[in-house]
């Protein structure tokens, strides 16, 4: 990806190096209850944990380290970069807003180091990144994207951008009101009818961050080798991957977050439509 002449977002907190998490950290990028051991737990296992934390689910949640061995200055560029690509989203989301006669709203971003304080709760490096609702908020710990690269068969700038996208698309619904029309309904429904909910919810957001990667594209941001990036990683992250690599077998039921496969899917189809319109996986769900 071309950023180098982009500016940061000034939407970022940085709190890296805090060890409790807190608030009040410095800003990054040119601009800008869990418990540990059931998070431990629950990561080892392969177990989702987002309806426990009440938001968007984390790009992936799956067994792996909880510490950035980042030499400093390459995770400072890597804190730069993720600013720069939430400044992008913002941007994308922005013109697609006042498209529509409306005013988009951008979440904040969190850069932390192993646990952090949340409005939903604590957050662990271990469950990837994720998105809360009650602070509308996107926390990330650089920890993932080393995963990403070294363990999960992803990784690369672009792939960076598409899990930071994903998330961001994870603030759109909360702005459309989607995520308490499907919590609301999870609540009513069996668990496996549950988990095919957050299926739908995912691949929502993994939809709209093609949307945002074909914003990328015509805006002459992108470069040769990216898309395949994203591909990758969206195949390295499906349920039906994670499964397999983590416990030596595939339980659907349990999915939460779509196969290699539908993920892959849905990005491609916001990518090559550019439009959030592409991106109804409720199309067959009475919400209400």
């Amino acid at each position: 990806m071309r950023l180098d002449n982009l500016g940061g977002s000034g939407n970022v907190e940085d709190r890296r190096g805090q060890r409790t998490g807190g608030y009040g950290g410095r800003v990054a990028g040119g601009g800008g209850i869990l418990l540990f051991a059931i998070v431990i737990i629950a990561s080892f296992y392969g177990i989702d944990l987002s309806p426990m934390l009440g938001g968007g689910g984390g790009a992936i949640v799956g067994g792996g380290q909880t510490q950035s061995t980042l030499p400093p200055a390459e995770e400072e560029q890597m804190a730069k970069f993720t600013s720069v690509v939430l400044r992008t989203t913002e941007e994308t989301w922005g013109t697609i807003f006042r498209q529509q006669g409306l005013t988009y709203t951008p979440p904040k971003l969190v850069l932390y180091t192993g646990v952090t304080e949340t409005a939903c709760s604590y957050g662990q490096a271990a469950m990837g990144p994720f998105y809360c609702p009650e602070d509308e908020t996107v926390y990330v710990d650089m920890a993932f994207y080393q995963e990403l690269r070294d363990r999960m068969g992803g990784g690369g700038d672009f792939a960076q951008g598409y899990v930071l996208a994903h998330e961001v698309g994870h603030h759109v619904q909360h702005l459309a009101g989607l995520d308490a029309q499907v919590r609301r309904l999870q609540s009513r429904v069996s668990e496996a009818d549950a988990n095919r909910l957050s299926v739908r919810m995912e691949l929502q957001a993994d939809c709209y961050a093609g949307v945002w990667g074909r914003a990328m594209q015509d805006r002459g941001i992108l470069e040769g080798g990216d898309i395949e990036e994203a591909m990758r990683t969206a195949e390295a992250i499906g349920d039906d991957n994670l499964q397999r690599q983590t416990t030596g077998r595939v339980v659907p039921d349990s999915f939460t977050h779509g196969t290699s496969k539908e993920r892959l899917g849905w990005f491609m189809q916001g990518f090559n439509s550019g439009s959030p319109a592409s991106c109804n996986t409720f199309a067959d769900v009475n919400l209400r």
